[in-house]
């Protein structure tokens, strides 16, 4: 494990990083010893002194949920990261891509909640309950750390590669869809690159959401009403360059789209 000393020199290089746009050098590779546990340090200080500097909490994400996820990306077990309200946007919006580090898309799934969800116990009709509406998401990961031989202490670290999230469609209560069977097509210039159901997420949307509650009380933390939750994707990240256009179909959930400029 670190020591204090090291999780601020980590954490304020991120900082950096994000503000700077030149990702700094892997983790795992400077520091070997580095554990999950050490990882979720940097980002609670990252969180911090994001927080310090007048960004405000609007959620959070989960991650490497699906086996698709899991192969594509080679890490085994879920993550998650924090969603700061700048970086959730409407649908149609157009981004900057030199403002991020080669970003990748990804098709998911957002939880509203209307009430409180507290681990160690939580389950998936306690996110049921507590969900006011869920709604198409896409997420934009992006990267502060040099991506090659990640591993899963990096990716935390680095806030779960959130980049932003783009949100639109047709917001549904739980109770009127099978969450089951949202189905997606994810397309980059009018191609369809990726398809996926929302099954793909431990066989249920949901379940990531209480993984979520569980996982954080062991911090003393809780989900609260009024956050966002992004559930964790459905789909292998699309690479986007500059000048596409992404557009993802949910059925009757409706559509999402972005532009990166």
């Amino acid at each position: 494990m670190l020591n204090d000393e090291t999780i601020t020199q980590i954490a304020d290089e991120l900082v950096q990083a994000g503000q700077d746009r030149v990702p700094v050098k892997r983790l795992t590779a400077r520091f070997p010893e580095m554990t999950v546990e050490d990882s979720y340090k940097v980002q609670n200080l990252w969180r911090l002194r994001s927080e310090a500097n007048g960004r405000k909490l609007a959620g959070r994400k989960i991650g490497l949920t699906s086996r698709a996820m899991q192969m594509a990306t080679g890490i085994t077990e879920p993550d998650y990261g924090i969603i700061f309200d700048d970086m959730v946007l409407d649908s149609g919006c157009t981004f900057e891509w030199d403002k991020y580090t080669h970003p990748r898309v990804e098709m998911e799934l957002a939880f509203k909640l209307n009430k409180d969800i507290e681990g160690p116990n939580a389950n998936i009709f306690d996110v049921l309950n507590a969900t006011e509406y869920v709604i198409p998401a896409l997420e934009i990961l992006d990267s502060r750390i040099e991506m090659e031989g990640r591993t899963i202490v990096d990716t935390i670290s680095d806030n779960a590669a959130m980049g932003a999230m783009v949100i639109g469609g047709n917001p549904m209560k739980p109770s009127d869809i099978d969450l089951r069977w949202v189905s997606g097509i994810l397309f980059k210039n009018q191609v369809v690159e990726e398809t996926g159901v929302a099954a793909g997420v431990l066989n249920h949307p949901a379940a990531g959401v209480y993984w979520l509650a569980n996982k954080i009380a062991a911090h003393g933390d809780k989900l609260n009403a009024g956050e966002l939750i992004l559930a964790g994707s459905f789909t292998r990240p699309m690479w986007v360059d500059k000048g596409d256009t992404v557009f993802a179909d949910y059925g009757r959930m409706g559509t999402v789209t972005c532009h990166f400029a």
